[in-house]
Parts: C-alpha cells; structure tokens; sequence
C-alpha cells in the first residue's frame, strides 16, 4: 500500500493497522472548538440573566426588607461572578502546551470550577444563613411595604432562570446527555441555573407565606433552606473540582479499552501496570510499563511501541500523551531501554 505524506497510520480495535486520514485530528479539534462556543453561550446567557436579575433582586429586597429576597440577590450575585470564572475556565484551559506546563492547560478547567463553587458556598450559603438569623433575632415590627413587588420580582427571576436552565439542558442533550455533564464549566452552570430556580420558588413561598401568617418564621425557615441548598451544591462542585486536580483516573470504560488492546497485541507478553490520568477535559495521559515476549531487537521493540500507541490514540482518542515502560523475560529491557519507544512520545504516535 503507497502512503502519502499526510496519512497517518492507527489501527482498528483489534489492534490491525490501518490508515486514518489527515482530516480526523482537525475535526476533532472543529468539534471540540465548536462545543466550547456553545459552552460559552450558555454561560454568557447566564451571565446576562444573573446580572439584571441580581439588581432587581437587591432593589426588590431592600424595599421590601425581606431576608428571603435579598438571600436571593446574593444568589445571583454569586452566580454572575461565578459566570465571569467559568468564562475565564474556558479560555485558559485551550492555550497549548508549552516548556512550562508541558501537558497544556486543560486543569485550568477544574481550577477555576473550583472558585466558582468556593464563591456560590461564601457568598451565597453564608450569606443566606445570616439573613435567616437576623430575621429571627431583630423582632423588628412587622411590615409588608414592597412585598409585592418583591414577589413580583421572584416571579420575572423564576422565568429568567428557567430559560436560562432549559437552554443548559438544551446543549446537555446536545452533548451526549450525562456524558456532558463532564464539561466543569457546563455542570457548574446546570448546577447554578437549577439552584437558583429551586431558591426563587423557596423564597416566593416564604414571603408569601409571612404575608398569609404574619409569622416571619415562615420567611427566616425559606433563606435557612436557600443556605442549605447553596452549600451542598457548593460541596458537589468543589468534590469534584478537587478530584480533578489532584488527579483522577481515566474512566473504566476507557481504561478497559486500552488493557484489552495491549492484551491482545502478540508481542506482549504481560501488562504489568496501567496507570490513567485526566488532564483536562478531553485529554488523558495513559502509562503502561509491559513485558514484551522473548527475541525481539531494538528496532523491532521501537517499532512495536509505536504501533502500540497508535493504536491506544485510535481507540481511546483522548489519549494524547502516552509513556510505554517496555522489557521483555529475556533481559533485553537493559538495551531498549533508552530508546525513544520506552521513554513515551506525545500524541501517542
């Protein structure tokens, strides 16, 4: 078979060569930038309702002096910062790799997910959990004066949050339903939008309620409620974020993929040691140390280590940085030791 410069050779799931073309890596790049455009949409869009929403909050609660209202504006405040760090996630974690920072960027993605959810659990669950109190604690005289135009508020909140979250949902299910949530930035604002549906309507029924009753309890109970659920999502965001960036294995999925591929390539005798990473969200780094069977020379060993890897970045195409440790039971691992097959290359070729 002729081969033309620009043709690449990977190989089926079998392991079998074959020739992939020159277009598959840049499409794969196309679909990954495109995805991160509509990410950003979807965070801008919740950027601009978190805004607007958050003033006619703040307005609507400080007439109204309901603690249920403003717990809500500071819901939103902490949203709309959290909106600028996602922003920032999303642009950081695409620049390349460099002599600094030799395996890119893409934990950038975790780290800023990681602001985001300290930011929703000070601003927004402690906040929420002060107003509760000093409602219970000032006894100050009742007063319904705005209470209507705050709820009025909550209503136009609830719409604005409620679009925003279907248009989340909408790029989700874009995104291969669940498995899209495995974009930080996307979770956090699917996180953030459904939160903050859950506490407008949590507050509207705590005004409403002081209103019926005359019971501020009523009010003080819906901004406790409103800090509860900020600090669990605050605490599901940040777990995850922290997995991330101190390192978590490559799914099971992928992982077994790969352990079947090596298994089944003849030269290899055993698999000593599979070890997976993420390091971003569409890039995993793959370390496999294998015991090749007896007689192979070192040139046969280089050329086995490459078609290896070729085939691991064929079926598992996140695989872009993969490290072969190769030996084989005859003692040859002392002289294909220093060859560019042992010590891994980048991009699995």
């Amino acid at each position: 078979m002729t081969r033309t410069p620009a043709d690449t050779e990977t190989t089926d799931d079998q392991g079998g060569a074959v020739l992939e073309g020159p277009g598959t890596r840049q499409e794969d790049r196309e679909d990954k930038a495109r995805a991160d455009h509509r990410t950003r949409i979807t965070v801008l869009v919740a950027l601009g309702a978190n805004l607007v929403i958050a003033v006619a909050k703040t307005i609507g609660g400080l007439l109204a002096g309901s603690p249920a209202l403003l717990s809500e504006a500071a819901h939103s405040v902490a949203d709309s910062m959290n909106e600028v760090f996602l922003l920032a996630a999303l642009r950081r974690s695409r620049r390349p790799a460099d002599s600094r920072h030799p395996f890119g960027y893409g934990k950038e993605r975790f780290f800023w997910s990681l602001l985001a959810a300290v930011g929703i659990f000070v601003m927004g669950g402690c906040f929420s959990f002060y107003q509760a109190f000093h409602a219970l604690t000032t006894g100050s005289e009742e007063s319904y004066d705005g209470y209507v135009v705050g709820i009025a508020v909550l209503g136009v909140a609830l719409l604005s949050e409620g679009a925003s979250l279907l248009r989340a949902l909408h790029q989700v299910r874009r995104q291969g339903g669940i498995g899209g949530l495995r974009d930080p930035a996307l979770r956090t604002v699917v996180a953030e939008d459904g939160t903050a549906v859950l506490g407008v309507t949590l507050a509207i029924a705590g005004m409403a309620l002081h209103m019926v009753t005359g019971q501020v309890i009523w009010e003080a109970s819906a901004s406790f409620a409103i800090g509860a659920l900020l600090v669990y999502v605050a605490y599901w965001l940040g777990r995850d974020a922290r997995e991330q960036l101190i390192g978590v294995a490559a799914d099971a999925e992928p992982s077994r993929k790969i352990r079947s591929l090596l298994a089944a390539q003849p030269e290899i005798d055993s698999v000593e040691a599979l070890l997976t990473m993420q390091l971003g969200l569409d890039s995993t780094l793959v370390a496999a140390r294998v015991d090749l069977v007896p007689g192979l020379d070192s040139e046969e060993v280089e050329e086995v280590a490459v078609r290896i890897k070729r085939s691991i970045a064929h079926v598992v195409p996140e695989a872009d940085q993969i490290f072969l440790d190769v030996t084989d039971k005859a003692g040859q691992g002392e002289r294909t030791g220093e060859s560019p097959a042992a010590t891994g290359e980048r991009g699995g070729a």
